[in-house]
């Protein structure tokens, strides 16, 4: 396949860019950034306003203020691609005119409307073919209909067109949501052979180390850096451990000048009284007494100002301090009643079908194991995970669970009610514990006071994930057999780094289905399985 000259100096250029929603919801204020050739990982929290910006880019959004500039042509593979039922892979591509016009001049049907539709484009066909079979996408046929793709089949061939129209300038959102880890890897080599300018709006840590340059979306402002996402959470780790050391020092100095502010406070006093007591024995001439009290009330104002004025610039430095250090609060939470003992068998599944020698016929999980579940798209993992529950097909299973508290997280997010507070969604998987208790562990989850009493639906993407969080781990009974479907799919990485801090201390089994190796590594999985659909369900070595 070709790709455009990595030495054409295509750009994006975003000067004070601004854009708010029908609401008046600011999402971008006078944002300047830059991005030339080479590949740009863009990061930020959820709702920084990462998609919006490409969106912008390709002029889907129009700014408020400011101005978007595009040297070349632009290829964009959104989060969601537009899926209609009657839709073929052909059109998915964007080939489907040229495919048309090039059949009807093999028919005879030699018109000039159609050589102009097939322009250059003779070899659509063997180019489309290539692209899709490079992508692991052999199978997917032009004229199959995009309603029997799996969703990573659709990510995929949405990514092979954009490949076939070689833009100068491709934008890609979140694309390894969906894929599994034979999908990603093919994706990583086509983002590591693109030549020209690229932008991705990813969590994904490996391909996020594919980068060039990072660009750290955050407070309306772009920070770019040199380097991949590992070096560039390095230098934020140098930064914050300098800007912490800033901040023990100005405390320091600021607990010093109160203590100045304090002692001169004293001495002035003193010196007050001194010429009281000298004022009323009178042992000099009264216009004496007065203009030396006089000098010695103005020489106080001037000493209690000068240490106000130390103390107000000590105060000032510590909050400058502490704005430098922007560490994201952590969960701090301790969950002693979802331990399981070593030996207890947490779950027993029989019938499982031995399609191959490997395969396993019964899956027993003991004590607190931490289990990932891989696979290829399509493989049956989530309906595996709510047959477990009683839910959905697997009649042939028999699952028996040993433990109480089975707590189950979807990949949709939806078990809170909108409507409801925070606290009283937490309220409705522990009904009898008190309010106090709720707030309680709600403030280990970062949610604090009034925040606690927020409805649920007002809450952003990352403060609503923590909610789920702990309305599924403050449950009761505890739980102690915990199942999550794609946990970090649509999660930053602030977020992402949360879950793995709150499953920390969490201390039942765990069953996670996810293709997020760096995160299944982060949280110490001890055991890892394979879903197959021809295969079946066989253990595998460590990723």
């Amino acid at each position: 396949m070709s790709f455009p000259s990595a030495s054409t100096p295509f750009s994006v250029v975003c000067s004070e860019l601004s854009f708010a929603w029908e609401d008046g919801t600011t999402v971008l204020d006078g944002l300047d950034a830059a991005f030339g050739t080479g590949r740009t990982g863009l990061i930020g929290v959820n709702g920084a306003g990462k998609s919006t910006l490409l969106k912008l880019i390709t002029g889907e959004l129009r700014p408020a203020s400011g101005t978007v500039s595009v040297a070349g042509e632009i290829g964009y593979l959104p989060q969601t691609l537009p899926l209609g039922t009657a839709r073929t892979v052909s059109d998915l591509l964007g080939i489907t005119a040229t495919r048309d016009a090039l059949h009807a001049i093999e028919r005879g049907e030699a018109t000039e409307e159609n050589f102009a539709a097939v322009g250059d484009g003779w070899d659509v066909e063997e180019r489309a073919r290539a692209e899709l079979d490079r992508l692991g996408l052999d199978t997917v046929g032009l004229d199959r209909t995009v309603a029997t793709l799996s969703g990573g089949e659709a990510i995929m061939t949405g990514l092979a067109g954009r490949l076939l129209a070689r833009p100068d300038v491709l934008l890609l959102d979140e694309p390894t949501n969906n894929l599994d880890l034979d999908a990603r890897r093919r994706l990583y080599d086509a983002v590591e052979s693109w030549p020209g300018v690229l932008i991705v709006v990813s969590h994904d840590r490996t391909l996020l180390d594919l980068a060039d340059e990072i660009a750290d979306l955050r407070e309306g402002g772009v920070r770019s850096f040199g380097g991949n996402l590992t070096e560039y959470e390095e230098l934020l780790a140098v930064e914050r451990e300098a800007a912490e050391r800033a901040v023990r020092a100005a405390g320091q100095d600021l607990r010093r000048q109160k203590r100045e502010l304090e002692e001169a406070q004293v001495k002035l006093a003193r010196r007050v009284r001194y010429g009281n007591k000298m004022y009323e024995q009178k042992r000099e001439p009264k216009i004496i007494m007065q203009e030396r009290k006089r000098q010695a009330q103005v020489a106080a104002g001037k000493h209690r100002q000068l240490h106000e004025d130390r103390l107000a610039g000590a105060r000032d430095r510590l909050s400058e301090a502490e704005e430098a250090v922007r560490a994201d609060a952590e969960i701090r939470i301790a969950l002693p009643a979802t331990e399981v003992p070593a030996g207890r068998t947490v779950l027993t599944v029989s019938g499982l079908p031995a399609a191959e020698p490997a395969s396993l016929e019964e899956l027993i999980v003991r004590g607190p194991e931490r289990i990932a579940l891989t696979g290829p798209n399509g493989a049956g993992k989530t309906t595996f995970l709510r047959a477990l529950l009683g839910e959905g097909p697997g009649a042939d299973l028999r699952v028996r669970i040993g433990v109480d508290g089975v707590r189950y997280l979807p990949q949709r997010l939806d078990v809170l009610d909108d409507k409801l507070s925070v606290v009283d969604n937490v309220r409705v998987f522990a009904p009898s514990a008190s309010p106090q208790t709720v707030r309680a562990g709600l403030a280990r989850f970062l949610f604090r006071g009034p925040r606690a009493d927020r409805p649920a639906g007002t809450l952003s993407g990352g403060e609503r994930f923590r909610a789920v969080l702990a309305s599924l781990l403050l449950a009761e009974p505890a739980p102690r057999l915990l199942m999550l479907d794609e946990p970090t799919n649509n999660l930053d990485m602030a977020s992402v780094r949360r879950l793995a801090e709150a499953l920390e201390a969490y201390r039942g089994a765990l069953i996670v289905v996810s293709h997020d190796v760096p995160f299944l590594r982060t949280i110490g999985i001890t055991r890892w399985l394979r879903l197959d659909k021809e295969a079946g369900l066989s253990e595998i070595e460590p990723m």
